[in-house]
């Protein structure tokens, strides 16, 4: 590894995140007349008019600009813009009734989809845990172990383990098939994972430190596939494989919208999600203490599978999705999945040193600066063809938010420097 090639590439990050990414959501987000965040805007930057804040985009928001702020960017005022978002979410999206934030409010908050949704709840914890341990607002934590308790009182499946994800506004469980209620996912099982994390790592208490442990058990022995350590991304209560299908409250089905069920519905694993696994995990472990290299086989099987398989070789960038045993099936660029393999492949690199994972990142590093970022105005376009072309051109909605972007250029930053500092 080149000394002056990490420099450079370090230094395009820095750049691209302080001049270009935080500036477009800060100068853009804050809804100074109902509180929060706005999220929707089309491909020049400009505000679409959506009349809607979900609970996925109202977190997710919260969570990039309080852990930006905890990572040293913005001079304090990403301390007041995590607080704005803070106060809406408390105010106008708790349901003081039966508890939990409601899925969809309008921009002034009145009540548009009132269902409990755990995917949702998973970003609540996270966000909030990551507000108290930024700012110091006690309020974060307060109400993460809130969501969480409500969790291990309403969704937990004590017959066959892991959590039930959709619910109507009393924490009843909804129906089956598309309204969700016979699903479990890896998704939320997932983003469980980092959210118990960083709730641990903001309570440190030991009931949250168990149920993170018990995820992750969950995670590798049960949801990852026994052989190539892929995600499986649905099942049946009873951890069958279920087909992938599309549930009536969406988030990442935009592209097939028109469908209820994805072709190979029972053998696809997205190289994203793989990716993001792994070093969720590895970010995990070092939480709780526990040395990476206690799963340093695991981690391989998964970095390789994404590598021999998820990286365009020719044209750069991770593909979507494709079988477990390898191959591809979706050619087309999602620009999350960018994000999460760049973090990834550089997890690969620290753990390994090896040659191999270095020329990934680099890779998927280019295409990103060369291909998904929307020059001129800073944010990534969310869809893109197999050699770059904008498909989606929008800059956010309630599924494509900051996230994703701004979270792969902190993570990656961090991780250029640690590697620096190594050589």
């Amino acid at each position: 590894m080149n000394k002056t090639e990490i420099i450079n590439l370090r230094d395009e990050a820095f750049q691209h995140l302080t001049t270009e990414l935080l500036p477009f959501w800060t100068n853009r987000m804050k809804d100074e007349v109902n509180g929060g965040f706005i999220t929707h805007f089309d491909k020049d930057g400009n505000d679409t008019g959506e009349d809607e804040k979900s609970l996925i985009a109202q977190t997710r928001c919260l969570y990039t600009v309080a852990s930006a702020h905890r990572a040293g960017y913005g001079n304090g005022e990403l301390a007041e813009l995590a607080k704005h978002g803070a106060d809406f979410l408390l105010n106008k999206m708790w349901d003081e009734k039966f508890g939990g934030f409601y899925w969809m409010v309008d921009r002034k908050g009145n009540v548009k989809i009132d269902e409990k949704i755990i995917y949702g709840h998973s970003f609540a914890i996270y966000s909030l845990s990551e507000y108290t341990l930024a700012t110091g607002d006690k309020r974060g934590i307060e109400y993460a172990g809130k969501v969480f308790d409500m969790l291990q009182k309403y969704c937990v499946d004590s017959r066959y383990g892991g959590y039930w994800e959709m619910f109507h506004r009393d924490w009843t469980l909804k129906g089956p098939g598309s309204a969700g209620g016979d699903r479990k996912t890896l998704d939320v099982h997932m983003h469980l994972m980092e959210a118990f994390t960083t709730l641990y790592e903001c309570s440190g208490k030991e009931v949250h430190r168990r149920k993170l442990l018990e995820d992750i058990d969950l995670l590798l022995n049960v949801i990852n596939h026994p052989k190539y350590k892929t995600g499986i991304p649905q099942f049946f209560k009873d951890w069958t494989v279920a087909p992938q299908i599309k549930f009536d409250i969406i988030w990442g089905w935009d592209r097939f919208s028109e469908e209820g069920q994805k072709g190979n519905a029972t053998d696809n694993t997205c190289y994203g999600h793989n990716a993001e696994f792994a070093w969720l995990l590895i970010h995990a472990l070092e939480i709780l203490k526990i040395s990476p290299e206690s799963y340093a086989e695991t981690f391989k099987i998964i970095f390789d599978h994404t590598v021999d398989n998820g990286i365009d070789t020719e044209f750069g960038g991770v593909y979507v999705e494709g079988p477990h045993s390898g191959g591809v099936y979706d050619r087309e660029k999602e620009f999350w999945q960018q994000a999460e393999v760049l973090i990834g492949m550089l997890d690969g690199v620290i753990l390994f040193n090896e040659k191999k994972y270095w020329e990934a990142y680099k890779n998927v590093h280019r295409f990103v600066f060369d291909k998904v970022i929307n020059k001129g105005i800073g944010e990534w376009y969310p869809l893109l063809s197999r050699k770059g072309e904008p498909i989606w051109t929008h800059m956010g909605h309630s599924w494509k938010i900051n996230y994703h972007t701004v979270r792969s250029m902190v993570q990656s930053i961090r991780r250029l420097d640690i590697i620096l500092a190594k050589q």
